[in-house]
């Protein structure tokens, strides 16, 4: 039944969604002064407010119920099931919108911009997930999240990559993370909303730029599990730090384990590691000394980063519509001597009636943003490699076949392929 499910949505995307092109990614005008056209261009219409409690509620009732079957139930098919559902509603229903990945920017914008307001449920859609993961593992990726449930459906024979390129490839979420709460801080766009690869799907129209990309992505998807979660969601970053802090989780054996590799073979995340033979002294020693090296190195990916980034910050800042079209003001008045309006932005500056100097100081007010938040971003990003290398240098034994919490998506196939997955437990009986 799942496979068949599968096969009708990949047959049926192609037909929904290749109708009226609308313009849905326009980025938001936070830091020129003109009003924001999120309502009218990205997010769908205000619904009554006894709609934001169902979402709520329907939020939190599906990641308990996911939490039940995974931890209690142990049921492959009751997880997709939840899934199916809050893919048609939070989905195809909601428009993707508002969604906990996209909250991050909202969250961000708030913090860093005491006049911006941000809603109850906008925190709550950002923080449930978090403190949900805190106690049972990654249960919104398993059966809640609409991006996460249309690549879900499209795996056909997903492949499991070296090792290597998952690690390297999973910095990518923490750098977009990065860069998405930089530019909502700054006012300057919600970049992780324009570049949705799912909502056109979600809307059943979009630009032909974003259809595509998100039809590549699902394409991938059918040979690789989850790339966009797994490779570049944004919110699965803070979802992998706080997965290994769960106090229950996904065991793939209630009972003793006969290392069978059966559950490694099914896992299509790489998220299950094998039991480690026991480290002879000579690779203990030289694991401290790779530990006493990438220790000294971590504050030097740091200020390096820093200084990358704040070398950066010129570039970064174009992304901002009040630093381009203030670019575009100056180079037609450097040409001309004049506001020429031959495009949309400077057209628009013009019909404001204000001079050119007000949004050269504008621009430069953000330029000063950019500085300091580049430089920020920067060691961030430095610490991020910093710590991935240290999570590869330390190394823990291991008797059985284990689920890795940070990157598993508690989707439950391991119950599936597990010979003793029938036997029930209850949370109380999984081991932390």
């Amino acid at each position: 039944m799942r496979k068949l499910i599968r096969y009708l949505i990949l047959l049926a995307l192609p037909i929904v969604t290749f109708g009226q092109e609308y313009n849905f990614t326009t980025p938001p005008q936070f830091s020129d002064g003109i009003k924001p056209q999120w309502l009218q261009e990205f997010y769908p219409a205000v619904r009554a407010e006894w709609f934001t409690y169902l979402d709520i509620t329907l939020l939190l009732l599906a990641m308990s119920v996911t939490a039940w079957l995974l931890l209690k139930k142990r049921s492959r098919n009751g997880v997709f099931v939840v899934m199916l559902l809050s893919l048609l509603y939070f989905g195809f229903y909601r428009y993707g919108c508002i969604c906990s990945v996209g909250s991050i920017q909202n969250v961000a914008l708030a913090l860093f911009n005491p006049s911006q307001a941000l809603s109850a449920a906008t925190l709550i859609f950002f923080l449930a997930p978090l403190v949900f993961t805190l106690f049972y593992g990654r249960v919104f990726c398993a059966g809640v999240c609409p991006l996460g449930a249309l690549q879900d459906l499209v795996q056909l024979k997903p492949l499991q990559l070296p090792r290597w390129l998952e690690q390297a490839l999973g910095i990518i979420p923490f750098i977009y993370l990065g860069l998405g709460v930089l530019y909502a801080a700054t006012g300057s766009v919600f970049l992780i909303c324009q570049y949705d690869p799912f909502v056109a799907f979600f809307r059943l129209s979009g630009t032909s730029t974003m259809l595509i990309g998100g039809a590549v992505i699902l394409a991938i998807g059918t040979v690789v599990g989850r790339p966009y979660c797994r490779f570049l969601c944004p919110y699965s970053a803070l979802l992998r730090i706080l997965g290994p802090l769960a106090r229950w989780r996904v065991r793939i054996t209630p009972t003793e384990c006969i290392q069978c590799h059966l559950c490694a073979d099914a896992c299509p995340y790489n998220a299950i590691n094998p039991p480690t033979p026991e480290p002879t002294a000579g690779k203990r020693a030289e694991g401290k000394k790779q530990l006493a090296l990438l220790l000294v190195l971590l504050p030097v990916l740091i200020i390096g980063g820093s200084y990358l980034g704040r070398a950066a910050a010129p570039t970064l800042a174009q992304l901002d519509h009040t630093v381009y079209t203030a670019q575009l003001v100056r180079a037609e008045i450097q040409l001309t001597g004049q506001i020429t309006r031959k495009s949309y932005e400077t057209y628009a500056y013009a019909r404001t009636g204000k001079p050119a100097s007000d949004i050269y100081k504008q621009a430069a007010d953000i330029h000063t943003k950019f500085l300091l938040g580049s430089t920020i971003l920067g060691g961030y990003i430095g610490l991020v490699f910093g710590v991935t290398l240290l999570g590869l240098a330390i190394r823990r034994r291991r008797l059985d076949y284990e689920t890795d919490s940070s990157r598993c998506l508690a989707c439950g196939r391991c119950y599936d392929s597990c010979p003793f997955s029938h036997v029930e437990t209850t949370p109380d009986e999984v081991k932390p």
